[in-house]
């Protein structure tokens, strides 16, 4: 376990098809108080611009990979966790904006 005053949080974010509220989702992250995270951006297969405006972030944090299959949602997060390396897994659904 890391540091437990400061734990990284892992961002898991499934994406398939998702461009219509990404770039506001990814914004939503950057805008928050708390600075130690990552995003592990899971592109399950997209055929939209969503690895587009993925890329359009220029934040180091930000990590982006892609399925070498189109898979269910639970097997989606399963490899983004596997991938992670937060101290907290959290989960943010591409169509999701936290406030």
């Amino acid at each position: 376990m890391g540091n437990l005053t400061n734990p990284l949080i892992s961002i898991i974010v499934n994406c398939f098809n998702g461009e219509k509220y990404l770039k506001r989702t990814l914004e939503s992250i950057i805008k928050q108080t708390y600075n130690n995270w990552e995003v592990v951006f899971w592109d399950n297969q997209s055929s939209d611009n969503s690895k587009k405006i993925f890329s359009e972030f220029k934040d180091k944090r930000f990590k982006y990979y892609f399925s070498k299959e189109h898979t269910s949602l639970y097997k989606a997060r399963n490899e983004a966790i596997k991938i992670s390396n937060g101290d907290i897994i959290a989960f943010l659904d591409t169509d999701s904006f936290v406030h």
